[in-house]
């Protein structure tokens, strides 16, 4: 949080409002000194801006009508009602200007706060990876899973660990999407592994973001894994332009009815063209031919 941001730290709250209502009054009784010699009204924008971020709109509205009042009773002018409504427009529009800012970028303090506290508590291995394709947040169980040199994730590329899930964030044009993969994931110290991965991608306003969840599944794989069935297919088969189609909505995390309702096609059609992938990437899961399709065809999609 900026420093200037404190100010309207919950905590907060009761100190500033009290400070705004003595500035306010400060102003007036300054104003009434003066009035035959200068106008001082523009000086309740400060304690309006001060006190918006801790009062409901109506009455940051009802604020910046009396402050207003003010300015025009202690005004040298002749009183004037068009005068009144624009100083009004003025304050209270600043005023609740301020306070949608401040109320915005709490929520986004809060929902950050969630979530980080959500990654660092999960017992499963989580990480999230900004647009240059750094982690930015590891929970312990993240660490202790891959083991990083420095025995710290945060500041450090994926595709250390995960090349495949680094691929992930090459989408600049897609939109956002879910999927999962099993691949290799390597650790620190230099140790190998299959991982299962369950990654979303999401925005934080235009950056696009990666948030994954990690298994060690080395145990569970056999001769079948995606790995031996990837070595057995080194090179991509050609696909046509309904397989290339139905490839990247399967990857952007759709089912087969979405996809079907997209291409404007039936849904058997779609199962048709997904078993025909299945066997052009010589695999058996959707997960796995996710992941071929991340390595593979990339460029294609």
């Amino acid at each position: 949080m900026l420093p200037v941001e404190r100010l309207w730290d919950e905590r907060n709250r009761t100190p500033v409002l009290t400070v705004s209502g003595a500035i306010i009054l400060v102003v007036a009784t300054v104003d009434w000194w003066t009035k035959p010699y200068v106008s001082l009204g523009f000086l309740y924008l400060f304690p309006i801006m001060l006190a918006a971020a801790f009062l409901p709109r109506w009455l940051v509205a009802l604020l910046g009508f009396l402050c207003a009042g003010l300015a025009e009773v202690f005004s040298s002018l002749d009183q004037s009602f068009v005068r009144l409504a624009f100083e009004t427009l003025a304050l209270a529009g600043c005023g609740l200007f301020v306070g949608e800012l401040v109320r915005n970028r709490r929520m986004s303090a809060q929902a950050q706060a969630r979530l980080k506290a959500l990654v660092e508590t999960s017992p499963a291995a989580i990480v999230t990876v900004d647009e240059r394709g750094f982690i930015e947040l590891a929970n312990l169980a993240a660490v202790e899973l891959l083991n990083p040199r420095q025995g710290e994730l945060i500041g450090d590329p994926i595709a250390a660990f995960l090349p495949e899930l680094h691929h992930a964030l090459r989408w600049e044009e897609a939109p956002q999407f879910r999927a999962s993969m099993q691949c290799r994931g390597h650790r620190g110290d230099g140790d190998s592994f299959t991982a299962d991965v369950w990654f979303s991608t999401y925005k934080e306003g235009p950056t696009p973001k990666v948030a994954a969840i990690i298994v060690d599944v080395s145990e569970e794989s056999g001769a079948s894994s995606p790995s031996s069935a990837a070595s057995d297919h080194p090179e991509a088969a050609a696909l046509n332009s309904r397989e290339t189609e139905v490839l990247r909505l399967l990857v952007q995390g759709l089912a087969n009815k979405e996809i079907a309702g997209r291409m404007e096609i039936s849904e058997s059609a779609v199962k048709n063209t997904i078993q025909q992938l299945f066997a052009k990437a010589g695999v058996r899961t959707r997960s796995q031919l996710v992941r071929v399709a991340l390595e593979q065809y990339r460029s294609s999609l």
